[in-house]
């Protein structure tokens, strides 16, 4: 089937009120960028939809550059006909043809053109006989049709179009704000990141790096992350911090149990810190509750205690199989799953904590300089700024 028109419908974005112009003028621009390598397509923006005239491409190209762009609530296909109830009967039925999944069918025209001499229950009920006279076994269903056939009547031309294709949803990004995601490189946090894309935010990442005890194909996998997130989001940066110093600290002189808790106490301090100076107005991360040690309630209480800023945890409820299931969507699981430790994993004890208390927990701390090592640990950030051509680590191996 070859179409001339696909229609993006907004759906949520229509609830936002006095707001909604913002929200409308983010996504047409979103999806104008997106689509810029498409030469020859016409946009056209509407109360309450856009327009894309294909003008020749093909429509699954365009779907698949649209796959992301959240905001998109429903894509509906369609054909461009000349004013006439007998071009409309054939388009319609074009429309329905070959596909033997349509058993039942109403018709939904939209006059727009008010000169034109069929209203639109007329148009309803011309179709509607037409296809029923050309299509063995279809019905009509008024509530709950295989295709609702939409009808629109335009000045100088007809769209019909057929079955909707569910889109992204979400909100465009750009419209959530700002919040650092702690990407740790593991299966988790990615997705974490692309559900808070989803939900508008405009996101920057912050790795910890511990030399000589992570490797640089850790940090590389963080790269490439990072760089499937700016695939998805549009944009994003990647600040990675110097770790050693503050890991081996903790180390030496907190008992062995408690490091789990003090590391994550630790990096959300730093991260705190960044996050500021960046104008993020919240840290996210990609815990999952009960998942390890680190997530338990009694530890998420005690690691929270250090910040004021809001911790968004979006995958707090969801079972690692669902999870996973996001990760190979969003083609993040074969990178996460790379052989290459980060800081976690390293210096793991053998019986963490799984209910640290805050009163331990800073009673631990007090041998530790936390000011100094948090100052030190932000002012060695290095920050990749994924727009540009990094040097990809893997061809060095």
């Amino acid at each position: 089937m070859n179409y001339d028109i696909l229609s993006l419908r907004y759906g949520e974005l229509s609830l936002k009120g006095k707001n909604k112009k913002g929200f409308y003028d983010t996504l047409f621009r979103t999806v104008k960028k997106q689509l810029q390598p498409f030469q020859n397509i016409e946009l056209e923006k509407h109360f309450d939809h856009i327009n894309i005239r294909l003008n020749g491409h093909d429509h699954e190209a365009i779907l698949h550059a649209l796959k992301y762009v959240f905001g998109i609530h429903v894509i509906r296909a369609g054909i461009q006909v000349e004013k006439s109830l007998d071009a409309m009967k054939e388009g319609a039925l074009r429309l329905i043809e070959g596909d033997s999944s349509i058993q039942t069918f109403k018709i939904s025209a939209r006059r727009k053109d008010k000169q034109f001499p069929y209203p639109a229950y007329e148009i309803n009920n011309e179709l509607g006989g037409y296809l029923l006279e050309n299509r063995d076994g279809l019905k009509v269903d008024v509530h709950n049709p295989d295709v609702d056939i939409k009808v629109e009547v335009k000045p100088y031309y007809v769209n019909i179009f057929g079955k909707a294709i569910k889109g992204p949803g979400g909100m465009p990004v750009g419209t959530g704000g700002k919040i650092l995601l702690m990407l740790s490189g593991g299966i988790d946090s990615p997705v974490a990141g692309f559900q808070l894309l989803k939900r508008g935010a405009v996101l920057e990442g912050i790795h910890f790096h511990s030399p000589p005890y992570t490797s640089e194909r850790a940090k590389q996998k963080v790269i490439d992350l990072s760089r499937r997130l700016k695939e998805i989001g549009g944009e994003f940066k990647l600040h990675v911090v110097p770790f050693t110093k503050a890991q081996l600290a903790i180390h030496e002189k907190a008992p062995a149990n408690y490091a789990i808790t003090l590391m994550r106490r630790m990096m959300l301090r730093i991260a705190e810190k960044w996050a500021s100076e960046r104008g993020a107005l919240a840290l996210a991360t990609g815990e999952s509750l009960g998942q390890v040690a680190s997530q338990t309630l009694s530890s998420m209480h005690t690691i929270n205690e250090v910040t004021n800023y809001p911790v968004l945890r979006p995958l707090i409820s969801e079972d690692k199989v669902d999870i996973i299931a996001i990760a190979q969507e969003i083609d993040t699981y074969d990178i996460s799953i790379r052989p290459y430790e980060d800081c976690c994993t390293i210096f793991l004890p053998k019986a963490p904590k799984t209910k640290p208390s805050r009163e331990k927990a800073a009673l631990f701390e007090a041998d530790l300089d936390i000011e100094a090592l948090v100052a030190e640990a932000v002012a060695g950030i290095e920050t990749l700024d994924l727009r540009k051509d990094e040097l990809d680590l893997e061809d060095l191996f």
